[in-house]
């Protein structure tokens, strides 16, 4: 959600923590900050809006400084303002602090500090902890004293970087439930919520875990645990290229990753099939497979997209491998009391690997001797660093908040989950080796689909101005109908809902006329009979209807005037190229309506708070 930037070194800081700012911005945020520590001075400027204002606002005012903190800041507490953006300061302006997370005692502790003369400015939580850093200061021997004992009194979550003119070559960064990463280059340091922001800088970086400190300054890195001890951290090559988070010609980043998607999906699947054998091969999850097929159930579990993966992934899972599975909301899972053991496996999806809650139910299923399994995209993120073990996308940075080449890669991969799984329980050779030829044709179907995206474009134009919409599927439909109206309402601000096409006739059905149009997953599979009833019904209430169908599908242009044709597949990989389309839908219908394709209004690619 937030970003944080933070410098240290012998090269002028501004331009860094800048362009480690823009390389953020795909988070989503409302404000934008910089503070600098020069000739014992606190330097500080922040503005509304994008990046692009602060550099604009700064215009050479900065004095040049080789230590600095930079923040985007995506609002939780107080509206976006100047006075609400990050970095916050102390009663005597010599301490700055940025900080991503959210500070649940911040009440209480700013009723007290009040009482004490402290000054508030803000109707944030974070300033809470600068006040209270600049409290402990009075006592305390150094900064990072200071820093410590402010961090034992906070409940919450917190990722922070602080500077002081108390400690002018001292940079401090800490975390709880919230991402850091150190990147170390010659003779500097670059910190920062996200790997992205070191992109093209250093490829040398170390991952800090919960409850860690690490105080920078010109002598080298020091980190310590939450015991106030001295730990050796494994340093990680980061493997991101500046290529990847640059549009390349492409109008939106949204677009971009929707066509990188043929590629995305052979990544996910290259060197994972045994065709000769019909059989996946994740090298992730050989250790722990037995105690997988031995176990009683398996839970997938998610937020938002990642979420409506698992969905399918249930459905793979029991069609195929006739295993049990239970499909969770991570955001509510554990609060739930879940009846959880040494029986259980539970796979927790995530594209960044950060997200709070699936975190949250990752310690959850591990706390209760379940077996904590990660799907992600993000070498070295806390999911996958935490869990037992599990399988990675290698899908690239996903830069628009949007995701979409994340969810095709992770129903690639809980394909290889599922034919793994089902070669162990009864599934033929040769019935692996159909499903391997299907996925291997994937990016191949997914290239034809997106060269003739012009009637998706056209279809756009006919449904910009709309105000709701409605999809329906039925068996694996379902689940794409969700993605499919989710997409639509991220981007384009136009509400929709998903539904399985037979519960349209308990509600939905009283909302539907010439105004509301209705987009319907309609493979040739054993629902077919019964999907193309439910069109007709939408028809008899002269509703709109647009069809996803087979490209060989003889009748489905008598029954619409706006179909939508993809190649066939299996059903259990129908859905990844019914969501191309989809995906193009939502984009093309964003774009005519003037959205921000890229960095929707009030949302966040990476949701690192509760």
């Amino acid at each position: 959600m937030c970003g944080i930037v933070g410098y240290l070194g012998a090269r002028e800081a501004a331009p860094i923590l800048l362009e480690g700012l823009r390389h953020l911005e795909y988070r989503g945020y409302d404000s934008a900050g910089i503070a600098v520590v020069a000739n014992d001075q606190l330097h500080l400027f922040r503005r509304v809006g994008k990046v692009k204002n602060l550099a604009e606002s700064l215009n050479g005012s900065l004095p040049k400084a080789t230590i600095g903190i930079a923040h985007t800041r995506w609002a939780t507490h107080g509206v976006p303002s100047e006075s609400n953006a990050h970095p916050h300061t102390d009663c005597t302006r010599s301490l700055a602090l940025i900080h991503n997370g959210i500070i649940e005692n911040h009440a209480s502790l700013r009723t007290i500090l009040e009482r004490g003369g402290h000054r508030f400015c803000s109707a944030t939580d974070t300033e809470v902890l600068v006040h209270l850093i600049e409290e402990h200061l009075r006592s305390a021997d150094d900064l990072e004293t200071a820093v410590r004992r402010a961090l034992a009194q906070v409940e919450g979550t917190y990722g922070i970087a602080v500077i002081s003119t108390h400690a002018p070559g001292t940079l401090i960064v800490a975390r709880k439930g919230s991402p850091l990463v150190i990147g170390i280059g010659r003779g500097e340091y670059i910190c920062a919520s996200d790997p992205t922001a070191l992109a093209g800088a250093t490829r040398q970086v170390i991952y800090l875990s919960d409850g860690e400190m690490a105080v920078i300054s010109a002598n080298g890195l020091v980190i310590k645990n939450h015991d106030n001890i001295e730990i050796d951290k494994d340093v990680s090559e980061l493997d991101l290229e500046l290529e990847t988070i640059e549009r390349c010609g492409y109008p939106h980043f949204m677009l971009k990753e929707i066509y990188e998607q043929p590629d995305t999906i052979h990544d996910a699947l290259r060197g994972r099939l045994l065709e000769c054998d019909g059989r996946a091969n994740l090298d992730g999850l050989r250790e722990v497979m037995p105690r997988i097929l031995a176990s009683r159930r398996i839970i997938l579990t998610g937020c938002g997209t990642s979420w409506h993966a698992g969905l399918i992934g249930r459905y793979m899972i029991e069609q195929y491998a006739r295993l049990p599975v239970e499909v969770e909301y991570a955001s509510e899972f554990r609060y739930r009391d879940p009846m959880l053991d040494e029986r259980d496996v539970v796979f927790c999806i995530s594209q960044s690997g950060e997200t709070a809650d699936t975190i949250a139910a990752m310690r959850e299923s591990l706390n209760r001797g379940a077996l904590g399994l990660g799907i992600c995209n993000v070498v070295g993120s806390t999911l996958a660093r935490e869990s037992d073990a599990g399988v990675y996308l290698h899908a690239g940075p996903e830069i628009g908040v949007a995701s979409t080449k994340a969810f095709t890669s992770q129903l690639s991969v809980l394909a290889l989950i599922t034919l793994a799984l089902a070669r162990e329980r009864g599934l033929t050779k040769e019935q692996g080796k159909t499903i391997i030829r299907e996925l291997k044709s994937l990016p191949e179907k997914v290239s034809h689909i997106l060269e003739h995206s012009e009637v998706i474009q056209q279809y756009a134009r006919e449904f910009q101005d709309a105000e709701n919409f409605l999809y329906l599927g039925r068996g694996y439909g379902f689940p794409a109908a969700l993605e499919g109206a989710l997409k639509l309402k991220e981007i384009s601000y136009i509400h929709a809902e998903g539904y399985p096409a037979a519960e349209m006739k308990h509600g939905p059905i009283a909302l539907i006329d010439r105004d509301m149009p209705v987009v319907v997953i309609a493979p040739q599979d054993k629902t077919y009979e019964k999907i193309i009833g439910n069109i007709e019904e939408v028809r008899a209430r002269n509703g709109r209807v647009v069809v996803v169908a087979n490209e060989d599908d003889p009748w489905i242009h008598t029954l619409s005037d706006y179909v939508i044709r993809i190649p066939k597949t299996l059903d259990m990989l129908h859905p990844i190229l019914a969501m191309i389309p989809l995906q193009l839908l939502a984009y093309y219908i964003a774009v005519l309506r003037g959205c921000n394709v890229d960095q929707p209004r009030n949302l966040a690619k990476s949701v690192t708070v509760e």
